[in-house]
């Protein structure tokens, strides 16, 4: 059995549709670790398009961890229907540091669709709310993981622990002038991104699609990490202006241990408009359930799409294991030297954890950024 927690008596007026009433609910198990104490959904709204209604679900929920353990992210799966595309989808909050009994806020900020006249009437709720997953400090896991879950919150978790880690030992051996000289680079850093426009508007979505413009068949070059335990060796997928899709991959192990799971990270060159120069981006990282003997050789092929929201001229695409999960449980992430060595920190977007240190030190200084890293 599950509690079924229903905001506003069970029903919930949203701006944006004249006479509909739009019933919220927000589903926890009986055994879950997070208690739902409040949840305030004053700021949603729904439209109608077309033939549907746009929901902008933007609530705060307020949960209190009612576990043992510290709990270091959370994703809740969000869902307005689930039959057509767009009707569901999910919020992940990671970096967290909930000690058990605290109460912590969890944003949610998400559009969904729902077909045209579906909305009130008693036919279910408009918007539903699950909780997916919940990673503790010791990296055991609770939750269905329908989305799946556990590996991204695993990864991002490791990636904070792998950050951290490095802001503290150059805090120790380069003192505060090194860690202030970090901090004002990857400040930089974030400055140029945005100065050139940021990242392009793209979606990683899985299925079969049927594509009218001209593709061509490119191939990946791989930027390889002396640490990684998987090896890519060929790589290909259909590009278009639009979208890049139907990759191919062969991969190696190179470790003497199983694998069951693994992300290659996509670099897109293209063009740039109006005879601006030629650009690059981290566009997304594609999973991949795959199970990989020791020193085993596989190829694998997805039915992924990577869709552009503005037409590119693609001039090349590069990839690289950003992250490898093995049968045992235990997870691989390049290290922070690896990706400084080959240039991938220009291109990629600072971890939670380096952003939120990076916080720290725009706001509240020098000092404080070194209490918080002594810690």
């Amino acid at each position: 059995m599950k509690h079924q927690y229903r905001i506003a008596a069970g029903m919930l007026w949203i701006a944006g549709l004249a006479h509909a009433q739009l019933n919220s609910k927000i589903e926890l198990p009986k055994d879950s670790p997070v208690g739902l104490l409040k949840a305030d959904f004053s700021n949603s709204s729904a439209s109608p398009r077309g033939g549907t209604n746009v929901i902008d679900v933007s609530a705060v929920l307020s949960l209190r961890n009612s576990s043992g353990k510290r709990i270091r992210g959370i994703t809740l799966a969000v869902y307005a229907q689930d039959i057509a595309p767009g009707g569901k989808g999910s919020f992940s909050v990671s970096s967290l540091d909930v000690a058990p009994g605290e109460v912590f806020p969890v944003r949610i900020e998400n559009r969904l669709l729902r077909p045209l006249g579906s909305v009130g009437g008693g036919i279910g709720p408009t918007v539903e709310i699950k909780l997916d997953g919940v990673l503790f400090d010791d990296l055991s896991f609770y939750g269905p993981d329908t989305l799946p879950s556990k590996n991204s919150l695993t990864v991002w978790e490791l990636e904070a622990r792998r950050d951290r880690k490095y802001f503290k030992g150059l805090l120790e051996s380069a003192g505060q002038e090194g860690l202030q000289k970090e901090m004002i680079a990857g400040l930089a850093r974030q400055g140029d991104r945005q100065r050139l426009g940021g990242q392009p508007g793209v979606q990683m979505v899985r299925g079969r699609v049927t594509n009218a413009e001209p593709e061509q068949q490119m191939q990946f070059a791989f930027i390889q990490m002396p640490d990684s335990p998987l090896e890519p060796l060929t790589g290909s997928a259909k590009v278009s202006s639009r979208e890049a899709r139907a990759p191919r991959f062969s991969v190696h192990n190179r470790s003497g241990r199983a694998i069951d799971h693994f992300e290659i990270a996509w670099i897109i060159k293209h063009q740039g408009q109006n005879s601006q120069p030629m650009r690059e981006f981290f566009a997304a990282s594609m999973p991949a359930d795959m199970k990989l003997g020791p020193n085993q050789t596989g190829e694998i092929r997805e039915d992924s799409v990577l869709r552009f929201q503005e037409p590119l001229a693609i001039q090349g695409i590069t990839g690289f294991v950003s992250s490898v999960a093995f049968a045992d449980g235990e997870y691989w992430v390049p290290s922070l030297n690896s990706l400084t060595g080959s240039k991938l920190r220009e291109l990629l977007p600072a971890s939670p954890e380096e952003l939120h240190l990076q916080q720290i030190y725009s706001k509240r200084g020098l000092n404080a950024l070194v209490q918080e890293l002594k810690k």
